[in-house]
């Protein structure tokens, strides 16, 4: 991971805001991808230079309001918003942002019990290191047949990157990927040597796949979406996903699946051994 998250997440959102969304003109001859930091800078009240150095990490303490002012003029979303107090938050050196304990793998028993009511809906508990903590049967009939959930500790980012069958599992193999090395990179700061010590191992073991995503420039994962994925049994799966954080001291999120069209909601009935229209498709 980059020493330099919050100047790296800046110049992403930077580039990825185009001058008509701002209200400025787009010039035939502009070489930068998105908005010049002149245009942010005018647009934030703050000087080209002082957004050079936060974008290059040689400024790491800005003030709540020139944040605030950033945040306006990039356009950022609630969760961008939240997502650039943390990193600015983590480079200060504030405690509340530390994340050093082990990654739990404990599961409330009031979460085991939401798990169950899910039944038969494909439902899977991962903490902040993707680790598998706990799922429903009708997650285990989609991605028990891939492999995902061999051996003691199955880890979603360890089979993507290191297990062959995957790429057999997800066709649009790369896209899941860029999604899971983003959460972990969201999930784990630079101050927990847990997901330090993880990332060097798939470094090791995955090499340049894992290690060219985890050093590229930051960005937040989506928390909902489709995924697609090739069961033996049923063939082609399109599942509409949700991902549901639970509280901040569980570490650990939620995700469960629904099918995105009529074929695959009567695979997932036939995995189920249920009647037709026991699952229904999420249209639209």
């Amino acid at each position: 991971m980059s020493d330099n998250e919050l100047g790296n997440f800046l110049r992403t959102c930077r580039e990825a805001v185009t001058p008509a969304e701002v209200g400025l003109p787009t010039g035939p001859r502009r070489r930068t991808p998105g908005l010049r930091r002149s245009e942010v800078a005018t647009l934030a009240g703050v000087s080209v230079e002082y957004l050079a150095r936060l974008e290059q990490g040689r400024d790491r303490h800005p003030s709540p309001q020139v944040m605030g002012a950033l945040a306006d003029a990039l356009r950022l979303s609630v969760e961008e918003r939240f997502h650039l107090r943390r990193l600015e938050k983590e480079k200060s050196g504030d405690p509340c942002c530390s994340t050093a304990s082990a990654p739990a793998r404990s599961v409330r028993p009031t979460v085991r019990a939401l798990i169950d009511r899910l039944e038969p809906t494909p439902a899977v508990l991962l903490n902040r290191l993707s680790d598998v903590l706990a799922y429903t049967s009708g997650y285990e009939r989609i991605v028990g047949p891939t492999g995902l959930l061999d051996g003691e500790r199955p880890n979603l980012i360890r089979f993507l990157f290191t297990d062959e069958r995957a790429r057999a599992a997800y066709p649009e193999w790369d896209r899941v990927a860029d999604e899971q090395v983003a959460s972990l990179r969201l999930d784990s700061m630079l101050s927990d040597p847990h997901a330090e010590g993880f990332a060097d191992e798939l470094t090791v073991i995955a090499g340049a796949p894992f290690a060219d995503r985890m050093a590229t420039v930051p960005r937040l994962p989506r928390r909902s979406g489709v995924d697609r994925m090739t069961h033996p049994e049923v063939g082609a799966l399109v599942l509409s996903y949700e991902t549901l954080a639970l509280p901040e001291g569980d570490e650990q999120r939620l995700v469960v699946y629904l099918p995105a069209d009529d074929a695959s909601s009567a695979a997932l009935d036939r995995l189920n051994g249920r009647q037709p229209g026991g699952l229904r498709a999420v249209n639209g």
